[in-house]
């Protein structure tokens, strides 16, 4: 987390008996912190057995009733602070684990709000005070920057922040390592008001040259090596290829694919090839790295993986013996989203169920059928990829019959 410092931290704990702010900060951060998937965290014994939650989701739970009940002792919206701005942070944070997302959103413009009111985005506004303390508060900015953008893509909400102020430096803040995150926000950057209006169709001037320009950008985005933190590492290159997904989604939508360009990113088979550049690097990644970062960057690669499987669906596969195709990609995927906490649960669920909707059924013998498969997993892989395992299979179409795509999320 590029805000908070331990030093910081240690600040709160010791105000938080006289402080309501540091009080509800610190309530909300741990919830968000305990009702992350899977998390395991020891509960101790209260002196009430009634009471006590049965699990750290519930304990988070309560900790963030809590932190909006203390709230109301406050008149954060009149007067926000830094320390407001991030309380609804970690707050949008906590419902977005909690999958409510009318009241995640509420809480997220309620962050960039308080933001926009402290004046976070005029330069003018870090002139004063330390140059570290500055430093902090512009990384916050930037973090409210690049999560507006995310959600606006995987909700299709409008945008409220713009880049109109400086990127963090490494120099202003020796504490932190800021190049992957300024990666981060180069990679949003792109994202602004005419991305989005046309995501949200509240805009309709588009042209392929732009689209395959903004692909091209993101392709280059990132170097070949990162020379950043593992968890940081696979955070870029996951959003990477979901970007670029998200970028192929609005091309299909406004019916600027075709079949025969000479632009790979401008062809309906062109998230096969993002899939394989995910598939490429994640298995570099450590399951930690991955799982510090959420449910957020299981729902990119899930996103990925549905759109694929869209693709699949429509696009002629050709099969080639000794090289991975897109069946092979999504054996991956599915293998990654149900490896890590809160996938199996949550994602591949509603992966399966896109399977059996999008993908023809298949043919299964006695001689492919695996009885060794068990689980929800085993269940796709038995019954849904073996539709791809015969290379004789191809789809009746000569371009895909897209009536209607949308993003999914």
């Amino acid at each position: 987390m590029p805000i908070l410092h331990h030093d910081q931290i240690r600040q709160y704990i010791a105000d938080m008996i006289g402080s309501v702010e540091a009080y509800c900060l610190l309530a909300s951060l741990c919830a968000f912190v305990l009702i992350q998937p899977g998390i395991e965290i020891k509960i101790g014994k209260g002196s009430d057995e009634l009471t006590r939650p049965s699990n750290n989701t519930a304990l988070g739970i309560m900790l963030l009733d809590e932190a909006l009940r203390m709230r109301k002792a406050h008149d954060y919206i009149e007067n926000p602070t830094i320390t407001s701005v991030m309380t609804s942070f970690f707050l949008f944070g906590c419902y977005f684990g909690l999958n409510k997302h009318n009241t995640t959103w509420f809480h997220l413009r309620e962050a960039t709000a308080s933001a926009q009111i402290l004046g976070m985005h005029d330069e003018s506004y870090y002139l004063e005070g330390f140059v570290q303390e500055s430093s902090r508060k512009r990384r916050l900015f930037w973090l409210l920057f690049i999560t507006e953008r995310a959600y606006a893509l995987q909700k299709h909400r409008p945008l409220t922040l713009y880049a109109t102020i400086e990127l963090p430096k490494t120099e202003d803040d020796p504490t932190i390592s800021v190049a992957g995150f300024i990666y981060l926000v180069q990679l949003y950057h792109p994202f602004d008001d005419t991305f989005v209006g046309l995501w949200n169709k509240s805009k309709s001037d588009c042209s392929t040259v732009w689209l395959a320009q903004l692909q091209r950008q993101l392709t280059q985005a990132l170097p070949v090596y990162l020379d950043v933190a593992e968890s940081q590492a696979v955070d870029l290159r996951t959003s990477q290829q979901w970007l670029r997904t998200m970028v192929w989604q609005l091309s299909i939508t406004n019916g600027y694919l075709s079949s025969s360009s000479s632009d790979s990113s401008m062809t309906f088979g062109y998230p096969i090839e993002i899939a394989k550049d995910l598939v490429s690097v994640i298995g570099d990644f450590s399951t930690h790295s991955m799982e510090v970062h959420g449910l957020g960057l299981i729902e990119k690669v899930f996103d990925i993986a549905c759109t694929l499987i869209d693709v699949m669906s429509c696009v002629p596969i050709e099969s080639r013996q000794f090289e991975l195709g897109p069946r092979d990609y999504l054996k991956k995927l599915i293998a990654l989203i149900s490896s890590l906490r809160g996938g199996e649960t949550r994602y591949l669920p509603l992966l399966k169920a896109k399977m059996d909707d999008t993908l023809p059924p298949p043919a299964i013998t006695p001689a492919t059928h695996s009885p060794t498969l068990t689980g929800l997993s085993g269940q796709i892989e038995a019954v849904k990829l073996e539709t791809y395992s015969n290379s004789s299979h191809s789809s009746p179409h000569s371009t895909p019959p897209y009536t209607q795509f949308y993003p999914l999320s």
